[in-house]
Formats: C-alpha cells, sequence, structure tokens
C-alpha cells in the first residue's frame, strides 16, 4: 500500500493509493492511478511533485486514515521531508520523490507516469499489502510455502525443479 503526498499550497495532503506500480528503470518511472473522483489528486497535481510513501506492514491504520475523504489527514501523523518538500512519512518502508510526466484517462482513474527523482528504503521493514478486501503483509521466509520463486529457470530455488514446457525443445531460457 502507497500513500502519495505532497506540499499544497495549504499545507500538507495526501490519499492513500493502492494502484502503484514500477514503469522503467532507465529512465526510472513509475505509474500511480489516483481515482477520478478524487479530491486529493489535483493539489497534487497543481504541485507537481509529490512523495510515494510505501507503508510498513504495521501502518494499516495510516493507510485507512489516508483513504478517507476530508479532514486533517496529517493531525498526529510524524513525518520529514524529502528533497522536493514533500512529506515522507515516518516509519514507512520506502519512499520515491516524484515529478509528474503525464496523465492518461483510465476509465474512472487517472493514470499518472511519473519521474523518480529520489528514493530510499529503511533496511528491515516489510511492506503492508492489500489482497482479497483486507490488509496482510508477505510470508516469512521459513514459513511453509514462503520460499521465493526462482530468478530464473537456471537459478531454481532449492528443491525446486526448473520451469520448463513440455517439450524440450520450448524450454525458457
Amino acid at each position: 500500500m502507497t500513500v502519495i503526498t505532497a506540499m499544497g499550497a495549504d499545507g500538507p495532503v495526501g490519499f492513500t493509493c493502492q494502484a502503484f506500480s514500477s514503469l522503467s528503470l532507465q529512465p526510472p518511472q513509475v505509474i500511480l492511478c489516483p481515482g477520478r473522483t478524487s479530491t486529493t489528486w489535483p493539489l497534487i497535481r497543481a504541485v507537481g511533485l509529490f512523495c510515494v510513501n510505501v507503508l510498513a506492514e504495521d501502518q494499516a491504520g495510516l493507510s485507512r486514515a489516508f483513504a478517507r475523504s476530508g479532514g486533517d489527514k496529517f493531525a498526529g501523523v510524524r513525518w520529514d521531508s524529502s528533497p522536493n518538500g514533500s512529506p515522507i512519512l515516518s516509519g514507512a518502508a520506502a519512499w520515491l520523490d516524484c515529478r509528474v510526466h503525464a496523465e492518461y484517462a483510465g476509465g474512472d482513474h487517472t493514470v499518472v507516469r511519473a519521474d523518480v527523482r529520489g528514493l530510499a528504503a529503511s533496511p528491515g521493514k516489510r511492506p503492508l499489502l492489500f489482497h482479497r478486501g483486507r490488509y496482510t503483509r508477505m510470508a516469512d521466509d521459513d514459513a511453509p510455502g514462503g520460499a521465493p520463486l526462482p530468478l530464473s529457470p537456471h537459478q531454481p530455488a532449492q528443491g525446486r525443479a526448473p520451469l520448463t514446457t513440455k517439450d524440450p525443445k520450448e524450454q525458457m531460457r
């Protein structure tokens, strides 16, 4: 889960955004998809600079607080300024400083393409996830089924066979 923040004309603004993804490594870009009915996104768009706060697994309450409409979402929330001047929420697993590059219509959402200008991660912090209508977290590496998937068919995880098709001539390379 992410919270998108910026320093608006009247102070800090932000909203919870679960539609977020990396787009490109060169140049570094991300996409996010605020709802077209969002009243916060136009305030952030006007600034042009924002911070993507990747929430830590213990920040579900913060996600819920920034998901509501109206009110002072920053009341009682600790934060620091990013190099762009956007709020970095204390305790976030990671943050990315971004500049709006372009926007596209996407049904009932706006697809925002943004350039990444800086980022950092907190070692040991794990991200908050939202799956099947509830907050959850990543499985521990030592939990059953928690072993990472192989990086490629030539690097199988311990105890797992390489990925192949039925026809050996069509094996993944």
